[in-house]
């Protein structure tokens, strides 16, 4: 699928750990991310980071404070600090923002066993002592707090999204 000129997306790079938010060619903001630390993949259940193309379908968390822990797409009233994760070291913390993605491509990232939305894959904030520039997540793409928050601002539903190796 080729974008028609004029329009914005974000390009995230597996392989170059950055999250691009392009007009055409033309780069507007740049970010450091975190993708799988299995790789790429589409498969429910495989913990990787699926590529392709997809769309933000939902936007969680306007005006939660920065660190604001989330749990099931829902705000648990916790601040992400150091000691909340000591108390808690088998939680995947997803901060901040989230912005849902949902994959366009039917039987690829779309539908049944390979479909974005269902296996809950995000871009979400994290502890920003977690992002150290190498694949780490659960298949979502992790951010920075501050570099979330600022994202989320930029992007709007329906917002196009490729991701690739």
């Amino acid at each position: 699928m080729i974008e028609p000129a004029g329009v914005r997306y974000l390009d995230i790079s597996i392989g170059e750990q950055r999250m691009r938010l392009l007009e055409n060619t033309r780069i507007l903001a740049e970010y450091p991310v975190s993708t799988a630390k299995n790789g790429p993949g589409q498969l429910k259940g495989s913990e990787c980071t699926p590529t392709g193309w997809h769309k933000i379908r939902a936007k969680i968390g306007t005006d939660a404070p920065v660190n604001s822990v989330f749990v099931g797409r829902r705000p648990t009233g916790e601040i992400y600090t150091p000691q909340l994760a000591l108390a808690y070291p088998e939680r995947d913390w997803i901060l901040s923002r989230i912005l849902w993605l949902g994959g366009l491509e039917p039987g690829y990232n779309r539908y049944g066993n390979v479909d974005s939305a269902w296996r809950y894959i995000y871009i979400h904030g994290c502890p920003d002592e977690l992002m150290q520039g190498i694949p780490a997540s659960h298949g979502c793409i992790r951010m920075l707090n501050a570099d979330v928050i600022d994202l989320f601002d930029r992007v709007e539903l329906g917002y196009r999204v490729f991701i690739h190796v």
